[in-house]
């Protein structure tokens, strides 16, 4: 009896050793690519699967986006500058056989070929190119990235530049860049404003010379703002010509009021002769 129960253990401890080894979990994520004695007999879906033990050997992918930060590389662009370029890689595998099949480590594949063809394409781009043309990069990136991985049962979704650090050297230079574009603009609104105020004031002038009172009125509104600061003395301009005409014509109607005012005033009215005036001087 004893050797009885003792054989029934030991043939329960194996089934159920026989049966932990013989059913595998596929996660809803995953796939599974069963080896039959060494060979590929096809996939298994996501669930409960059953293998024979000793015989089969399940491998479970993947099928999640993996995102591979691909670390900074040393480059030196079309135009001989030197900067430190980071990415960030996308990827996913679509076809579990060729990825298990094809290539022993899919993750350090990827690593090696998106370092190798970063340094390739922002190369062939000049510093310029390379700080404002990045979605162009990140697809020409991509596209060789896809023509390679596409042979592993990799698609590769999305590529982009995460960090560009350039020298200290070169930020200054980009700074005065950028400060002497930023001057030659200032200084050409500043020529157009000129330009607009000059045909402005041609047509003021040609208004006042139509309406000379239109100046008279124009320095009094002057002079009106001025008196808001409350100064002590103003000098204030004044058209020459006219000026000095105005000057001219007071100054002879003061000479000639002056001349009036200082003649003698000398009555020359006949004085008629009375009658015994004209008896004595006929006598």
């Amino acid at each position: 009896m004893g050797i009885f129960l003792t054989v029934l253990v030991i043939a329960v401890v194996l089934a159920l050793l026989v049966l932990a080894l013989a059913l595998r979990i596929v996660k809803q994520y995953e796939q599974g690519v069963l080896f039959r004695l060494g060979r590929v007999i096809g996939t298994r879906d996501p669930g409960l699967r059953a293998i024979i033990p000793f015989v089969d050997n399940l491998r479970r992918v993947s099928l999640r986006i993996v995102t591979m930060p691909i670390q900074s590389q040393g480059i030196i662009t079309r135009d001989n500058v030197s900067v430190d370029v980071s990415a960030v890689a996308y990827f996913r595998v679509v076809d579990a056989v060729k990825s298990v099949v094809a290539i022993e480590s899919v993750d350090a594949a990827i690593d090696q070929i998106a370092q190798t063809t970063l340094r390739k394409v922002v190369g062939q781009h000049t510093l310029d190119e390379t700080l404002s043309e990045t979605d162009s990069i990140n697809l020409d990136i991509r596209e060789i990235l896809d023509q390679t991985t596409t042979d592993w049962g990799v698609e590769v979704t999305l590529v982009e530049l995460k960090d560009i650090q350039l020298p200290d050297s070169m930020k200054r230079a980009m700074a005065r860049q950028a400060e002497a574009e930023r001057e030659k603009r200032a200084k050409i609104i500043n020529a157009e404003g000129e330009s607009l105020a000059a045909a402005a004031l041609g047509d003021a002038s040609d208004i006042m010379m139509a309406h000379p009172l239109a100046l008279q009125l124009r320095n009094l509104q002057s002079l009106v703002e001025i008196a808001v600061d409350k100064n002590s003395t103003v000098v204030f301009p004044a058209p020459l010509m006219s000026t000095i005409s105005e000057l001219g014509t007071f100054l002879a109607r003061e000479a000639a009021a002056s001349g009036e005012a200082m003649a003698p005033k000398i009555d020359v009215t006949p004085i008629r002769a009375t009658g015994a005036e004209r008896s004595s001087e006929s006598a």
